[in-house]
């Protein structure tokens, strides 16, 4: 048996020379050939490491090279990858750690001490890889291991990766994602966008979710294309690479801060043929001051990280602002009414539900969660709420209403209310999102005071010591009491409505 995903993506370039990587951190270019080496020199040091298939792999470390082998590695190997975001703090990648029960875990050498009581108490291996991917223990490993490897047999329907997504009860689900799940969608993506190896992209995203990883590389490489490999969104290093470009993909503050800048006009851009936006909407604003601009129309997608990704608006047509376009071949998107179900109408508002191949297997460890969401006949209800167009334009009208995205990143307010409610000086809080010119929204706390307990630095304290900085309340407010309805539950529109001035420019 083959093994699905890296038959498709890795393994025929073995002896490609074309450059496969331009990375600002080494400064060089990278073939195909070499990457697929430092692939399989890495997929030698995990199993000599004493990982079987199936096993799970921890990934917080920066946006490098071997960063990226890594992955491929695994995905060869047959183990399970877990990407973490970088920001996540000790605290929370405990219950990662626990709750995958990973057999190794990867991290940059300067979280190494903070890190190490966490796997201990896991019983979990822990290695470590620096943010350029040249020190640490497995790269000193790797340099020295063999580039032959046995690729492990996987088939369609075997876990490839771990994507953890935050749950409203404050603990964060494993989308258990196969190969045929990203290998599906990668095809979609590639056909769709008509990518070819004549193609450069530039990667400015992180590699820990499925927009960067596994929209961004996965495509790349199924197409033979090229990256411009930047560790992160620099305003003046993407102003300096995009005429070497020919496509971009971003979040909507990548593109608002790109309008910011006088630098940013149609000159720069001659070489582009595509812009791709997504992990949050995308104002209609932007998208007309972007073609006013650029002269380019922002092609929106959906997705999420139990699916990859939905629909797309199309590449040859109109993309329509304020939609997301259409489902993906092989994708069904349908409208239904979350209390019973039942499909509706063309034009009506309700549950937004999605199938196909790319639909994840379910939740790690949570079949009642898995049952609640992923329905008997293979649709998965989103938790967003839209509708679809007379001539089939998705268009999201909400989602579920405690969410907030942030720069991209998904918040649930739960979480970080578990945090504030904790502090002896809090009597209860509530956590909203509001707009934000830049991220699109950002956190805001509301919390009620004990008398003669309450200080908001302690309290900002503890939450920056629990939380990744992007969760963190940009601002705390404190009130007398919290608006309730007539059952008692906490008004969280009213609080939206009222402090969502806080941050308008």
């Amino acid at each position: 048996m083959a093994n699905v995903l890296y038959d498709a993506l890795f393994a025929k370039h073995a002896n490609n020379s074309a450059v496969f990587i331009e990375d600002a951190l080494e400064d060089r270019r990278v073939s195909y050939a070499e990457f697929i080496e430092r692939v399989g020199k890495l997929a030698n040091v995990l199993q000599q490491r004493g990982l079987s298939p199936g096993d799970r792999v921890i990934a917080q470390v920066g946006k490098s090279i071997n960063a990226l082998a890594l992955y491929g590695a695994c995905v060869r190997a047959g183990f399970v990858y877990l990407p973490l975001n970088t920001a996540y703090t000790a605290t929370e990648v405990d219950y990662f750690v626990g709750d995958c029960g990973a057999t190794l875990m990867v991290c940059d050498p300067k979280n190494f001490d903070a890190l190490t009581p966490v796997v201990n108490k896991h019983a979990c291996t822990l290695m470590t890889l620096s943010a350029d991917g040249h020190a640490g223990d497995l790269a000193e490993a790797t340099s020295s291991a063999s580039s032959e490897f046995e690729t492990v047999a996987r088939g369609d329907d075997d876990l490839c990766a771990l994507l953890y997504t935050s749950g409203t009860t404050g603990r964060s689900k494993g989308a258990m994602l196969t190969h045929k799940n990203l290998l599906s969608n990668a095809t979609a993506l590639t056909e769709l966008w008509q990518f070819t190896a004549d193609d450069v992209l530039l990667h400015t995203l992180p590699i820990f979710h499925t927009h960067g990883l596994f929209v961004a590389s996965n495509v790349t490489l199924l197409s033979g294309a090229r990256l411009i490999f930047e560790p992160k969104f620099d305003l003046d290093r993407i102003i300096e690479r995009l005429p070497q470009a020919t496509c971009m993909m971003g979040v909507p503050t990548f593109y608002t801060r790109l309008l910011g800048d006088d630098r940013f006009n149609q000159a720069l851009v001659t070489n582009m043929r595509l812009f791709v936006s997504g992990s949050a909407p995308l104002l209609a604003e932007t998208h007309r001051q972007f073609e006013s601009t650029t002269g380019h129309k922002i092609l929106e997608r959906y997705g999420m990280t139990e699916t990859n990704m939905n629909t797309s608006n199309p590449y040859a047509g109109e993309r329509r602002a304020g939609t997301v376009g259409f489902p993906l071949p092989g994708v069904e998107v349908k409208i239904t009414d979350a209390e019973t179900g039942a499909e509706l109408t063309t034009g009506e508002i309700g549950a937004i539900e999605v199938r196909g191949p790319n639909v994840f297997k379910g939740y790690w460890n949570m079949p009642e969660k898995t049952a609640a969401e992923l329905r008997d006949n293979g649709f998965f209800i989103t938790g967003d709420v839209g509708t679809l167009s007379a001539d089939g334009y998705l268009i999201i009208v909400g989602r579920d209403k405690d969410m907030i995205i942030t720069g991209g990143y998904n918040v649930y307010p739960k979480e970080i209310e578990q945090i504030l409610d904790d502090h002896p000086g809090v009597a209860e809080s509530a956590v909203i999102g509001v707009p934000h010119a830049d991220f699109g929204e950002t956190v805001v706390g509301v919390i009620v005071g004990n008398k003669d307990t309450l200080n908001t630095d302690s309290v900002q304290a503890l939450v920056e010591q629990g939380l990744a900085r992007f969760k963190q309340p940009s601002q705390l407010i404190v009130v007398d009491e919290l608006p309730r309805n007539t059952m008692g539950k906490v008004q969280k529109n009213v609080l939206r409505e009222r402090y969502k001035a806080l941050f308008a420019k």
